[in-house]
């Protein structure tokens, strides 16, 4: 049960650290989609 608990931390520590770089990357994908939908028409 401990080691649930410490590798929760661990994960839910990685995720604050890197949430903006997923935002990032979500941007840059939904930037590309958008240019490929408005290049096609």
């Amino acid at each position: 049960m401990q080691t649930l608990q410490h590798s929760y931390r661990g994960l839910s520590l990685l995720f604050e650290l890197n949430w903006d770089r997923l935002l990032y990357l979500g941007t840059i994908g939904f930037a590309l989609m958008l240019g490929a939908y408005l290049g096609s028409l």
